[in-house]
């Protein structure tokens, strides 16, 4: 019993690092409008669609920015109603991205962000320790790109995507009087994207992109097994200290984008977007590990390899923004969207909590000739679950209140 519970526990921790959850925190300006993607305005656009690059009106194009995240889940025992909420660090995702044009016809860019990730950490002695304690995970993504005009009024561009990516896991092993601690900062993977940006006219700006799932492939993950030596060689760690290697593939999903802005008038425009994401490839997850029998009384044969079911849907998410221009100086902006939640209520893991969401957006931007100053701010309103996960003998009420603010600068040279 021991193990299937250490089994589970550890199937969980990686499970979160490979579902994660998608931070839509890529642009300043873009969020104020409820992170929709077409505007070629300046550089920022590279990250949601390389073809976008070849539309913005100037040769040198810097775009950069950070965001703050304040969020805090609330966890209630529905046959106690005892409560505990999390603790949860200041979240700070950070985007930059530079564009070029090279000729009339081609332009090269560059964009790193932060598009997966978040940081937990409950109270040491919830209901929940044996799932989680303290969990942070973190991606970064590298994509150089190019963009082709095909035409006057559309481009084709592609991207190459280098990804890094970390997790830092604590939870208790309360069997085993202490705790576990999983950590790898070496994972990495490649993807790419590409797209297709169009404007048929002066009123249309018309985004379709996609961006390739990525394997994460941590190989030289540490478990840390806090526990009573005495207890080492139930899990042949004897001579390592309590501390065993892991291997696993950790993919983060693919994601496909419609968007479109309509300038009413000069001052006033309006932009939508759609979002897929293929979250359906966490079917399951597979650990395998040096010595440690995280699966020994599931799969006696190989007592070290963990296979896990994780039951992710695919999911969307719509967006609606608008920004209108005071004067030639000052812009306003507002929007709106909503996020589906990446699985069913059966499935909810206090790891990375992930609800429905309903988000305002809004933020102001200021242009001074080449500089431009945008800041942003967005509240989300998470529909609580009540939930029953029969894998981790889990249950109860999760409700979360995220709010979001943001500052970016770009700087255009004509």
């Amino acid at each position: 019993m021991r193990k299937i519970l250490v089994s589970m526990a550890l199937a969980a921790g990686m499970m979160a690092y490979a579902g994660g959850f998608r931070v839509s925190l890529q642009g300043v300006k873009q969020l104020a409008m409820a992170h929709t993607s077409a505007h070629a305005e300046d550089a920022s656009v590279a990250f949601f669609n390389p073809a976008g690059i070849s539309f913005i009106p100037a040769k040198l194009s810097v775009a950069a920015g950070g965001f703050g995240v304040s969020n805090k889940i609330t966890y209630q025992n529905t046959s106690t109603l005892q409560q505990t909420e999390t603790d949860n660090p200041l979240g700070t995702p950070i985007y930059a991205a530079i564009a070029y044009k090279m000729m009339d016809n081609v332009s090269i860019g560059f964009s790193f962000s932060t598009p997966f990730g978040s940081t937990i950490e409950w109270p040491s002695a919830w209901e929940g320790k044996e799932i989680v304690q303290k969990l942070e995970l973190k991606s970064y993504f590298f994509q150089p790109m190019v963009s082709i005009k095909l035409a006057p009024w559309a481009s084709f561009g592609a991207s190459y995507i280098y990804a890094k990516g970390k997790v830092d896991w604590t939870k208790a092993l309360t069997q085993y009087g202490g705790q576990l601690n999983l950590l790898d900062d070496t994972a990495s993977g490649h993807g790419f994207g590409f797209g297709f940006y169009f404007q048929p006219d002066n009123k249309w700006d018309v985004s379709l992109a996609y961006r390739s799932p990525v394997d994460m492939k941590a190989k030289e993950g540490k478990a840390t097994f806090m526990v009573p030596s005495s207890l080492y060689t139930n899990l042949n760690l004897v001579s390592t200290a309590g501390v065993d290697n892991f291997k696993a593939t950790l993919p983060l999903v693919d994601e496909y984008t419609i968007g479109l802005t309509y300038k009413v008038t000069q001052k006033w425009l309006i932009s939508a977007d759609y979002n897929y994401h293929g979250w359906e490839r966490y079917s399951k997850l597979t650990l395998a590990f040096d010595k440690a029998p995280a699966a020994a009384a599931t799969n006696p044969s190989n007592p070290t390899v963990l296979t896990s079911p994780k039951n992710f849907k695919n999911s969307s998410s719509v967006r609606i923004g608008t920004q209108y221009a005071f004067n030639d100086m000052i812009f306003g902006r507002l929007g709106w969207y909503y996020d589906q939640s990446t699985y069913a209520d059966k499935d909810f893991i206090s790891e990375t909590p992930s609800f429905d969401n309903y988000v305002i957006t809004g933020g102001v931007g200021f242009k001074f000739n080449k500089l431009g100053v945008d800041l942003s701010g967005a509240y989300a309103m998470p529909k609580s679950r009540t939930f029953n996960n029969p894998n981790l003998n889990f249950a109860g009420q999760a409700k979360a209140d995220v709010f979001y603010f943001g500052l970016g600068l770009s700087y255009n040279a004509f």
